[in-house]
């Protein structure tokens, strides 16, 4: 057996405890009873330590590294000299990392995230901070296993988003800080569309259809597509050809879990798309979130709340959601581009989401740079949602216990949706200087034709290519908000007749 097919043994049987553990999180996460959750607990801290242990492990890391010697490497495919290159990347990393804390780290995770849901629905804040607490001190730890050379924060960026730093952050966060704050005040000043008709009962299997017809519609390989129920929306892709989304049915609030569809579709289209000779490698497990994100946000923003997207499939949207029979697409296309100061992230219209995404980041900073302890993070929330968003949350569950990322040990991940619109800026100028206008597209029914650019350049490469490589490659430009801006003056002074 030579050394590659070594290799490809061992990384295959290391792939499985990760699909196995990928699995009882989804099981948990989604169909698990109550009852059940401590034993899946037990299960995921037991496969994730034993996969982490074997991928560590002294066999695997020296076939790696004879691999990684010029008369072998040289002979590897372009594939594989990725997939190798960036294992004893990782490796080297993870290897610092001791086994009794790997699997004390993973306890740690676990515990927080089954906790966060019962905190959040019982507003809960007491008994879900000493866990959180404990979350963020086995991050520094851990962290301070795998780059003992950066600062903690810098690594956790760096985690989500290869490449970025937290000064470039700062420089186009602040950018779109400065001119949204006074852009969002104008709007809201403005005349408003009336919600009410947006509050009926909407029966959670017709939601389930709809957002099962929008996925497809945009391009979604039906059979390599699964979705559920969940607390938090989330995608996760099992491998190229097993990729799942959840989402949240509210049954008098029918808009987010359309749009939380339409986002987590974006997510799965990247990872079907990426290029099958891909499968089973490190090219697959796509780690720029920014990226990620982008594409996210590109089909629930840039697509998904264009008229354009909607008029060739609203006969269809009727037919499944008999409900909107009162509602004009015009009215149904004025409420998903509602500009208003909210509470919720993820209901949050494209505007103020950027907002509720700086603030996230700047208390991140605060925890991992400025030492704020977690006794005052409630706050401090409070503090910048009124600073930004001019409004203050009445419950903790509205507040700083709403999302999930932290419960799961994802710090760092927030700036990543940002900098997602911020890049979708940049791709939607590229796109119609390539295509024609999105507008025209759209209104002829050809999203797939978008959803075929998108694939092209970006998806099939998997994460052969960093965020930074693609937007040189394909927008060759360097990073800015202002096209982001660009798009929001235009698109919103229609919208609301104003001149911004």
């Amino acid at each position: 057996m030579t050394l590659l097919e070594q290799y490809k043994k061992l990384s295959k049987e290391i792939g499985y405890m990760g699909h196995a553990v990928s699995l009882m999180y989804w099981d948990m996460q989604t169909t698990a009873p109550e009852g059940g959750q401590e034993k899946l607990s037990d299960s995921i801290t037991y496969f994730s330590t034993e996969s982490f242990k074997k991928s560590t492990s002294d066999e695997f890391y020296d076939l790696v590294c004879k691999l990684c010697e010029p008369e072998e490497f040289d002979k590897l495919d372009d594939v594989y000299k990725f997939d190798i290159s960036r294992t004893k990347r990782d490796l080297d990393k993870a290897r610092r990392v001791p086994a009794d804390f790997y699997e004390e780290y993973v306890k740690t995770t676990t515990a927080s995230s089954m906790a966060w849901p019962k905190a959040k629905q019982n507003n809960d804040w007491n008994y879900y901070k000493p866990l959180l607490e404990k979350t963020i001190e086995a991050v520094k730890k851990y962290q301070g296993y795998m780059n003992p050379d950066k600062k903690v924060y810098d690594a956790l960026i760096d985690q989500f988003e290869e490449g970025m730093t937290q000064e470039t952050i700062d420089r186009v966060f602040g950018e779109l800080k400065e001119e949204l704050v006074p852009m969002v005040e104008k709007i809201t000043a403005a005349p408003q569309p009336d919600h009410s008709k947006f509050t009926m009962f909407v029966p959670a299997h017709e939601q389930a259809a709809l957002c099962e017809f929008l996925v497809e519609y945009m391009g979604m390989d039906m059979t390599r597509f699964a979705q559920a129920q969940t607390e938090h929306p989330f995608t996760t892709s099992m491998s190229i050809n097993d990729v799942r989304i959840t989402n949240h049915y509210h049954e008098h609030e029918v808009i987010a879990p359309i749009f939380s569809a339409i986002h987590e579709g974006g997510h799965a289209l990247f990872e079907q798309g990426v290029d099958q000779k891909y499968k089973d490698t490190e090219a697959s497990n796509i780690n720029y979130m920014g990226l990620h994100e982008s594409q996210s946000r590109f089909f629930e923003n840039i697509l998904g709340r264009n008229i354009n997207f909607w008029k060739p499939i609203w006969p269809k949207v009727l037919e499944i959601v008999p409900e909107f029979k009162d509602v004009t697409l015009e009215e149904f296309v004025r409420e998903i581009n509602h500009v208003q100061n909210s509470l919720i992230r993820t209901d949050a219209d494209e505007v103020t989401y950027c907002l509720h995404v700086i603030l996230r980041y700047e208390v991140e900073r605060a925890i991992f740079i400025d030492g704020v302890s977690v006794d005052e993070l409630p706050a401090l929330w409070n503090k910048k949602m009124e600073e930004l968003l001019h409004i203050v949350p009445p419950t903790d569950a509205e507040g700083i216990l709403q999302d999930m990322h932290w419960s799961d040990a994802s710090f760092g991940y927030f700036p990543s949706y940002l900098l997602g619109s911020i890049y979708d800026g940049m791709f939607l100028e590229t796109i119609e200087a390539e295509l024609g206008p999105v507008d025209d597209i759209l209104a002829a029914g050809d999203i797939k034709k978008i959803t075929a650019w998108l694939r092209e350049n970006i998806h099939k490469y998997g994460s052969t290519r960093t965020s930074s490589e693609v937007l040189e490659k394909v927008c060759n430009k360097e990073l800015s908000a202002q096209p982001l801006l660009n798009y929001f003056k235009k698109k919103y002074s229609e919208v609301y007749g104003l001149s911004l």
